[in-house]
């Protein structure tokens, strides 16, 4: 494994210790790969907490966006995660226009407006962690379409889902609403009580809803997991967190707006190991 591709993976273990993990159990071929991807994803999805205000953020963002438009903007390889990704694109002919949406996506992240409906937060998590999970598994299959997008639709969505819900004191302490807006109505959640750090019924139950609808779309990938072929499956191993996520973040005891739900590091290795281990029906079962 080259320079670039060992700098992602330790980019990847920084700042993405679980997807890092996951990687580790694909096979070695393709794992340099994974490591690319993910190492991307994690670096794009960290530019808000990089900035002060919006417009650095739009212009890191715009780096990407040349950098995949083949605009000349400096040498690639000064940053060692684009040549290594850049590689990556070039082996597996990944399509630019899947990264290129995602940035689009993440220009949101940037700014305090709020997620206007629940159909916008799945396009959201669509046009973000679904198209990784879709890359993963064109990787894992050298390439070639596996046909595999409506199930990675649904694992992006999930998988989405549940780490906004864990994130949520962390968002609120910022002012920043992942919370769809007519779900937030819907429970009638005043949006300050929430920036406040006061968690009341009603807020519980609209994150109760957003957990169903979680286990919903993860229910959609257990229903047609048969579709995912074997060698393909490490692209889905990060699913088998979720339901480990939701029932942690549904103790009486936690408070949703105090306290970030995390498992231990020997938890989330012992859980992805176990799943690499069975089919993906298997580990969501």
């Amino acid at each position: 494994m080259s320079s670039n591709f060992e700098h992602a993976a330790d980019r990847l273990r920084e700042l993405d210790w679980n997807r890092y993990v996951s990687a580790l159990f694909a096979p070695e071929k393709q794992r340099s790969g994974l490591f690319a991807l993910y190492a991307f994803n994690a670096e794009i999805a960290r530019v808000r907490q990089m900035v002060s205000d919006p417009l650095p953020g739009e212009i890191r963002l715009q780096w990407w966006r040349d950098f995949f438009e083949g605009v000349e903007h400096g040498d690639a390889n000064a940053n060692p995660v684009a040549a290594a990704l850049q590689d990556t694109i070039r082996t597996y002919n990944l399509p630019k226009q899947s990264f290129l949406a995602l940035i689009d996506a993440r220009v949101f992240d940037l700014y305090d407006d709020p997620m206007p409906s629940l159909n916008d937060l799945e396009g959201y998590s669509g046009e973000t962690t679904s198209a990784v999970f879709q890359l993963a598994s064109l990787i894992l299959n050298g390439g070639q379409d596996p046909q595999t997008a409506t199930i990675a639709g649904h694992a992006g969505v999930a998988y989405s889902f549940t780490g906004l819900l864990r994130s949520l004191p962390y968002h609120a302490s910022r002012r920043q609403v992942y919370l769809p807006k007519d779900l937030l109505e819907r429970h009638n959640v005043e949006i300050e009580t929430v920036f406040k750090g006061e968690t009341t019924p009603q807020l519980v139950a609209a994150l109760g809803e957003l957990a169903g609808h979680a286990r919903h779309h993860l229910k959609r990938v257990r229903q047609n997991s048969r579709e995912v072929p074997e060698h393909i499956s490490a692209a889905y191993l990060p699913l088998a967190l979720v339901e480990p996520y939701l029932k942690l973040m549904e103790k009486q005891s936690r408070d949703p707006l105090k306290e970030l739900a995390e498992l231990s590091k020997l938890r989330r290795q012992w859980t992805l190991w176990r799943a690499s281990k069975k089919t993906i029906d298997g580990f969501l079962a």
